[in-house]
């Protein structure tokens, strides 16, 4: 059964460590993820974009699909079914309406009177199901799927005013960090980012995981931030060793074969990021 992100977020937050953000692209990826977290016996959410959704078919067809491999692989570690940078209240209520259990609206792009009214709207729609919202402030850089702009660092102003304004469940506060590859150095203002969880009860989300140090990704972790999402370094994980593969199996045109083989190095890199997330 499919759990929303409120108690597997906090319990990070009050236990100073992060829970992982997997983004899912089809079976495959969603089958290896739900693997290695029940062997380690983490909580995880499975993140999925508006272009990953269409691309597996809807969001009906990914619920069904995550339901489905759930009962089937005997998962027992709690999971959430999270849409990834959700446009509109439309898209959101289509996911929760198809029984995903958390939301995100990024309303970013929008001057923030107009982002607190858009999420607040989201909010009030699906918080009748249960299912938690995250929200997004300043502007997150970079480009991953269909998501892409430059960066606007959060204030913990307003941090403040749209978390009192909507009653959302989680934040992601935009802090020097991009989505897919890095061009430059990641520049993450740690201060701004103790200075926002201190003054929130609310768990602080980071975005753009792929491509930060360890040492910055544990000190982010150490101020406040209680989910880490990644999804490009999956991708690449998974594309280094199928290129191999293919490489060195010409012949081979079993499409189970080829995307499986994929499967070690995916895996591997998802206990690197669970291992390291979870670092007391």
């Amino acid at each position: 059964m499919l759990v929303n992100g409120r108690k597997i977020l906090q319990d990070a937050k009050e236990g100073k460590y992060a829970v992982p953000q997997f983004n899912i692209n089809n079976l495959e990826w969603t089958k290896n993820i739900l693997e290695e977290c029940q062997e380690l016996n983490v909580a995880v959410i499975l993140g999925v974009s508006e272009g990953a959704a269409k691309y597996m078919g809807g969001y009906k067809a990914v619920s069904g699909m995550v339901k489905g491999l759930m009962e089937d692989l005997n998962i027992t570690i709690p999971v959430c079914l999270h849409l990834d940078h959700g446009s509109s209240f439309e898209n959101c209520k289509k996911a929760i309406d198809a029984g995903f259990s958390s939301v995100m609206i990024d309303a970013s792009k929008h001057p923030l009177d107009e982002n607190i009214r858009i999420t607040k709207e989201v909010v009030d729609y699906a918080h009748q199901f249960d299912v938690t919202v995250e929200a997004e402030v300043g502007h997150i850089g970079g480009q991953e799927d269909n998501v892409s702009g430059t960066s606007l660092n959060a204030t913990l102003e307003d941090c403040l005013t749209l978390v009192n304004g909507t009653g959302i469940d989680s934040l992601a506060p935009a802090l020097g960090s991009v989505h897919g590859l890095y061009k430059g150095e990641p520049n993450l203002d740690f201060e701004t980012m103790a200075t926002i969880n201190q003054n929130l009860t609310i768990p602080l989300v980071l975005h753009g995981g792929t491509g930060i140090p360890d040492y910055d990704i544990k000190k982010a972790i150490s101020c406040g931030i209680s989910k880490i999402n990644i999804n490009t370094e999956l991708q690449i994980a998974w594309s280094d060793a199928v290129k191999v593969f293919v490489k060195e199996n010409p012949d081979v045109y079993d499409p189970r074969k080829v995307i499986g083989s994929g499967t070690s190095s995916m895996k591997d890199k998802v206990r690197e990021k669970v291992e390291m997330f979870n670092n007391k």
